[in-house]
């Protein structure tokens, strides 16, 4: 197989003393990483030690702004109107392109977490108040929208680099969207399950869906969530996998 996709992870999601995943292992296995910026998680100690270990070992950053919501790990909705969303998220990017001057790094993406992200990919108004937040603070970082979702027809629309994401670990519906976390079966924890429906889908450009046939989806990046449990073990069998079937993983944003 020639294909050549990026691996990411969403990491840097302690706070204080509390550590969420094996961020340093995780960093060593991953091309490109989506790093907490103080909404669902983080702080700035662990974005400047998070943002040491990306650049130590050579990986991409992106920010990853979420609700600001630790209790609930920015997975319940917030009511908030579009503005105070692009307001939000705008000062979540500024703090970790703040901290990130410091190691230095160039913060290159904005990946949406959580319930912001699966809000943006279906509410039109919310991804252009990311999209439209995004641009403004930098028309060079690019956006990674979950593949097929309005926040992806957000930021193409307002002329934006836009990169497609898919999902190692998680299940998906017919509408391109990700199985609430709610639903039983909606995160997989089964690494070769991960690496078979992966392989399955560089195939065939066709994800399985859990309410219907497999749907087209297009994909820059794929994704393994660094809360997993799963997430070191299920990293290393997805590279070991991609790779004997001749799949190069590089960062989906150049080098």
């Amino acid at each position: 197989m020639n294909r050549i996709i990026d691996l990411n992870s969403d990491l840097g999601e302690g706070f204080g003393p509390w550590s969420m995943g094996d961020d340093a292992t995780m960093l060593s296995l991953v091309n490109s990483a989506n790093i907490a910026c103080g909404g669902h998680a983080s702080d700035p100690e662990t974005m400047f030690t998070t943002l040491t270990l990306a650049a130590k070992h050579g990986v991409k950053v992106g920010a990853h702004p979420g609700y600001q919501d630790r209790e609930g790990f920015g997975r319940r909705i917030i009511p908030m109107s579009p503005d105070e969303i692009g307001r939000m998220v705008a000062a979540q990017i500024g703090a970790l392109i703040g901290v990130a001057t410091l190691v230095p790094v160039s913060v290159a993406y904005v990946k949406p977490h959580g319930a912001l992200g699966n809000l943006a990919a279906a509410d039109r108004t919310v991804a252009n108040a990311i999209a439209t937040a995004v641009r403004q603070i930098s028309p060079e970082l690019a956006i990674l929208a979950i593949s097929g979702t309005e926040l992806e027809h957000a930021a193409r629309a307002a002329q934006m680099t836009v990169y497609s994401e898919i999902f190692a670990d998680r299940a998906y519906l017919s509408n391109g969207q990700l199985v609430p976390r709610s639903r039983s079966g909606s995160v997989i924890h089964d690494a070769d399950e991960a690496a078979d429906r992966l392989l399955g889908f560089l195939e065939t450009g066709l994800m399985p869906v859990i309410d219907g046939p497999p749907i087209p989806l297009a994909a820059h990046s794929i994704c393994v969530h660094g809360d997993n449990p799963s997430a070191v073990d299920m990293t290393r069998t997805i590279r070991k996998r991609l790779g004997a079937a001749g799949v190069t993983l590089a960062p989906f944003i150049g080098t």
